[in-house]
């Protein structure tokens, strides 16, 4: 077994966690307050699946050294991907006209991942959670483990 990470990276983080199906696991939001605590607690988080190998980070700064060193210790393969290359793969021109209507169409979209999935549904859902399941739905694909988007997920 083999799991993917996929992180919006912020002092808010959305995490996504994939299994090598290909499908959706689990994701949640958590506000870390400073970059300080979230800093502290990245080895807890690479820890918590004990099968992971692979892990998307959206973001950059300071607190991207802080993931990729983390994982890089653990021998997971990072990969960066930005909210341009994710949206241009996942959502149609005219749902990214604006970053008001891309969070909407990413909510739409993750929404749609986690019914596929199976995972629990959410009560809310945070658009850092929903921008981090469509990161690791990118990479999913990235890293072959569906050779193309479901149907279902289809735009």
């Amino acid at each position: 077994m083999a799991s993917l990470l996929a992180v919006d990276l912020g002092v808010r983080t959305g995490f996504a966690w994939y299994g090598d199906d290909g499908r959706l696991r689990s994701y949640h939001s958590q506000n870390f307050g400073t970059a300080a605590r979230l800093r502290r607690a990245i080895p807890g988080l690479l820890e918590s699946a004990s099968d992971l190998t692979r892990l998307v980070i959206e973001g950059g700064g300071p607190l991207l050294e802080a993931w990729e060193s983390e994982a890089e210790r653990r021998t997971v393969q990072v990969q960066r991907v930005s909210a341009d290359e994710w949206r241009a793969l996942l959502l149609h021109p005219r749902e990214q006209r604006s970053a008001a209507q891309a969070k909407v169409a990413a909510g739409q979209l993750a929404r749609r991942v986690i019914g596929w999935s199976g995972a629990p549904r959410p009560t809310s859902l945070r658009h850092d959670a929903a921008e981090a399941i469509l990161a690791g739905l990118w990479g999913v694909l990235a890293a072959r483990w569906l050779r193309r988007l479901p149907p279902e997920l289809e735009r």
